[in-house]
Formats: C-alpha cells, structure tokens, sequence
C-alpha cells in the first residue's frame, strides 16, 4: 500500500535473513530425479537424492523470540535442546527432510550436530547466505557452508545458494553474473547437488526479470518459489483468490482451488521456459510454498487454520498425482512460527510456543495441539463489502472508552494496520498514557518506516459507513500525544482497492504552527480538522491512479481514520527513519 491499500512485495521477508519457507508432505515423486548433461555447457548435472522423492519437506529455522526495537532473532542463542526439541517434532510428524536458510555457525551448524550426535533420520537442504554488495561476508558464508557439506556428507543432500536475490523486486538483489560465480564455488568443492532458490517469476523470465539462462546453466536442479496468498495482495490480477461469482458456501473450496491452480501454473511456466532452453532433464522442486493461519499482514478473508489445511491437503494431491506435471519435492513453508518476522509470520505448521496447528493435528496426539477445534465449515472467504447505511447521528466514534449519549459506532471493530504487506506502522493497546476523561485505553503507534514513509489504518474490513452528513459541517477529531518530529498526515479513505476505488483523503498537519491543534511536545492535545479542508487535498489511491472508480464518496468510508506521514508530503528525506511512538485516543467524527 502505500496507501495504500496497495502494497509492494515484502512478505518474502523471511525469506531472506533466516528466511522462510519449506515443508513437504509426501511432497517428492518416487524417482530420483535428474541426469543427463545441460547441452548448453556440458556441465554434469548431479543427481538428486531420492529422498527428494519420499520424504516430507519443510523449511526449518529455530529462531523463537518475538521482535522489538532492542532485540531481533539474530540476538537469540540457538540451543541445542530446543534445537532438539524441534528436529523430533518434525520426525514424528514424517517431516524428515528439512532446508536451512544459511551456514552459520550459530544455527546450521548447532542444527547438523545435533542431527549427528542425536542420530536423528533427518536429511537437510543447506542453505549458503548471500548478502547483497557483501562479497567479503559471503566467501566466508562460503567457507562454512563446504565445511559442514562435507563434513556431514551423509546429512547434507543439496546446497542452496542464495534466497531470493534476482527476483526483479528482490530486498537483497545479486547480479547473476555475481550469483554463478557463487554457485560455482561452492560447486567446485562439494559432491552434492547446488542449486540457488528464488521465485518462479525468475527461472520462468516474466517480464521485468534478469534473464535466468546462465543460472539455469550453472545449478543441478530449480528451487523455486510459489506464494499464492502473497500474490492475492501484492497482484490482484494474477488469481481469482476472491471468487465473487462463486456462491458464499462454496467460496472457500473454490478460493483454494484457485490458489493451488496459480502455484501449479508458475510450476509449469518455469518448466516451459527450462524446456525451451533445452533444459528438459534438469528438475524442478518448490523451494517454498505456503499458507498462513492467521491474518499477519492484511490477508484477511483468506488466512485461517482451515484454509492453511485445504492449501497443504491440494500440494499434497499435486504431489500424489500420476501426472509428470509437478515437481520432485515441495518444501512447505514453515515449520514453526517466527514472531521476529512480524508481518511475514503465522507461516507454521506449528505455532511459536511448539503446538501443532489444525493443518497437522492428524499426526500428533491432542496434548501437541494448540488451543481450538475446527471443521471445514470454518473456512474463511471472500465477503463484499456493505454499506451499513446512513449515519445521521451526530457523533461517530471510532476509538474511544467512554461512550457518548446518542452516538454511533462502526458496525465492527476497526482493524489497526500499518500500510504495506510488512507493515510500516504497528498499533497496540496502551494503558501507560491516556487522555483524561476516556478511562484506560490509548493506542500506541510505532512506526517501522519503509523509504518512502509509513502510515496506519483504522479498516472497516466487510463494512463500509456512510458518513456523507458530515461533509459540509462535520469534523475528524483526536486526542494525541508525540514527540515525533515534523509533519504528519491525518485523515481517512473511501473505496476499496478490491472495486479499484480506494480514495485517499489526508491532509498534512504542523506542530510549529498548531495547525488544527496539533502539537508534538509530548503532551496531549485535541486536535479537530473540519471535512471540508480535508476533501480537497484526496487523490486516488496509490496504484490506481488511472482507475475512472477512485473518487471521493464519503457513502463509502472504509478506513475512518488514516494517520501516516509520507515524506515526499511532509518535506522530510527519504529514508527519515524515525521511530517515535505516537499515541491517539477519542478518536470521533462529529458534526
């Protein structure tokens, strides 16, 4: 969003730093994949193990702690108990083959030795991390990664250099030219397969792509990405996730339908490509696929453990097919969740705390479930969003304790999300600092800016409101206390991007000029913006600039209250960066 309603490709955040993705069901074919000679350069394509094959597959990272301003996973100490812990989880559950993200001694290295001194019946693809513009880092990633390949040869099947890095939106980009000299070194000293891992839009050159051929060259098999729900928010055009046309008690089956058809569809448009290049004998396994359980980054009506289930259950009928149109081995992203990963979490099959979720409850006895029970009739889907009427009450409250006599509150309770698929604001509850008058309860923001800015959202998520009574005479108000420096934005959106009529409509606030009240001293004060010196300054949303349906109408209020300061707006730098909390109460139009 960066509005935004709108977002830019992040949630492969994970799949970067400890970085996501991998399972596997019955996920692998029972031959072995591989052979033969890549015409191109004549390089011996070495052969993948069979237990690509036959064992389930899943991406593995250790890493439990939650994520704030002080600490993140790369502060945690893997141990070896948990890491224990984890690994025989997995193999009661037949999750016998695992992908790590990197060689580090703090983590990959914990992982293989314990795997060893445990004799544990557990395979792994080993991760090589490359950073981008750090060749210094990564020859020492290098180093480590042939040593544990090596000296855990009977363990280590595969290696897998890089994640992510040429995908044309990539957060960590690698020329290829720099990628295959990397590929290279790691082949020319180990026995095993070497591939790199990226997303299906790369080895299949969509538009906008390097070109993948000298990579395709230079690995002994694909690893490539496919994220269905990702794509549900960043392309709304690439799938039918919300299945409008479907009636609502079938909508849920169907959404899953399509999605495993939009991840079978990338398989095969990156085995197109491969065989065009005459690439026919090198094989291809997912690398990474998934589903979350819970809606962490605004994948609301489509993440929930049921459809988490229904997306696992069509891999593995895709993998169980007689069909050659799949591939050897899907590694499901991921095992446990990372609360560190905060927007890109809720990926697991376990929760954080080690309880296995709906998805893989069959495997395990009811004391390692987590907390709820559920049946496919729980399955979450698409629902348009309704107007709720009219408001004609003189207050309409959307952020308060105390209720006012006669007022009118949103039909649900407003969702509070910051803007883009990994959030560039947070929101929670804060009894520390509330205005007076308004019992406990304020709302702590934090930003987490990207670039460009940050900003938060109150989103009616299936509703919207008709506020158009206050158009001429009503006011947005709000109690708020900051520091934060300069300008921010305040205002609210109309539309829905889904009908690509998504309308912003903010206005800038100065605390040097006590612009409608707004300070930022630390104290709290009652800031009050009439509507009509909001409206003026709309614009249609961000991505849907040319859309004839983006327009103001204040029949169709879905985000109540927008707070955010995009810099290209405020007059700060790119990259501002700043982290100060602000906090809001009594929020409230009124007329």
């Amino acid at each position: 969003m960066k509005n935004f309603n709108n977002f830019i490709m992040t949630t492969y955040i994970n799949r970067g730093l400890a970085f996501l993705i991998s399972l596997g069901m019955s996920f692998a074919l029972v031959a072995c994949g591989g052979g033969g000679v890549v015409p191109s350069n004549g390089v011996q394509i070495r052969t993948l193990s069979s237990d690509f094959g036959t064992r389930k597959a899943v991406s593995y990272a250790p890493y439990r702690s939650t994520t704030s301003d002080a600490t993140n996973f790369q502060n945690e100490q893997v141990t070896t108990a948990n890491v224990l812990q984890d690994l025989r989880l997995l193999q009661e559950g037949g999750f016998t083959l695992i992908r790590l993200f990197n060689s580090s001694d703090a983590m990959a290295k914990v992982v293989l030795e314990t795997i060893r001194d445990n004799n544990l019946d557990i395979k792994v693809m080993l991760g090589v991390w490359i950073q981008s513009g750090s060749d210094a880092a990564n020859q020492a990633e290098i180093v480590r990664a042939v040593s544990l390949a090596n000296s855990h040869r009977s363990t280590v099947l595969a290696l897998s250099v890089g994640n992510e890095t040429m995908v044309n939106w990539s957060f960590n980009p690698v020329p290829v030219n720099d990628m295959v000299r990397y590929i290279n070194s790691v082949r020319s000293q180990v026995t095993q397969p070497v591939t790199t891992d990226d997303n299906w839009a790369f080895f299949a050159k969509a538009s906008g792509n390097q070109d993948p051929k000298a990579i395709l060259n230079a690995v002994d098999f694909v690893a490539m990405h496919t994220y269905p729900l990702a794509d549900s928010i960043h392309d709304a055009n690439k799938w039918n996730w919300q299945q409008v046309n479907t009636p609502a008690n079938q909508r849920a089956a169907a959404m899953m339908d399509a999605a495993i058809a939009a991840a079978q569809s990338d398989f095969s448009a990156v085995r197109t490509h491969m065989d065009s290049l005459g690439l026919n004998n090198v094989p291809i396994v997912v690398g990474e696929t998934g589903w979350k359980a819970v809606a962490s980054g605004n994948e609301n009506f489509r993440a929930h453990p049921v459809n988490q289930k229904m997306y696992f259950d069509r891999l593995t009928a895709w993998l169980s097919a007689s069909s050659a149109s799949k591939p050897k081995s899907i590694f499901y992203f991921e095992a446990f969740d990372e609360p560190w990963k905060r927007a890109d979490d809720k990926w697991g099959l376990f929760n954080v705390n080690r309880q296995a979720r709906y998805v893989v409850q069959s495997l395990y006895s009811s004391d390692k479930w987590e907390s709820g029970s559920y049946s496919a009739t729980d399955a979450v889907y698409f629902i348009p969003t309704q107007s709720n009427g009219t408001v004609s009450a003189n207050r309409y409250t959307v952020f308060a304790d105390t209720v006012t006599a006669n007022e009118v509150r949103p039909t649900e309770i407003p969702f509070w999300v910051g803007w883009d698929a990994t959030p560039t604001a947070y929101a929670g509850s804060s009894a520390l600092s509330y205005v007076t008058g308004d019992g406990p309860n304020s709302l702590e923001i934090t930003p987490a800016p990207a670039s460009w800015g940050w900003g938060l959202i109150a989103a009616l998520q299936t509703t919207s409101d008709d506020l158009s009574q206050f158009a001429s005479s009503g006011n947005l108000n709000l109690s708020i206390k900051t520091t934060y420096p300069g300008k921010i934005e305040i205002g609210f959106l109309t539309g829905t991007t889904a009908a690509s009529s998504a309308y912003d409509v903010y206005l800038v606030v100065d605390p040097n000029n006590n612009t409608y009240g707004y300070r930022n001293d630390g104290n709290w004060h009652n800031v009050t913006i009439p509507i009509r010196d909001i409206t003026p300054q709309g614009a249609r949303a961000f991505g849907l600039e040319s859309s004839a349906n983006s327009r103001l109408d204040l029949s169709r209020v879905t985000n109540p209250l927008v707070i955010a300061d995009r810099y290209a707006k405020t007059g700060k730098a790119n990259n501002y960066n700043d982290r100060t909390k602000l906090y809001i109460d009594n929020v409230y139009w009124s007329k």
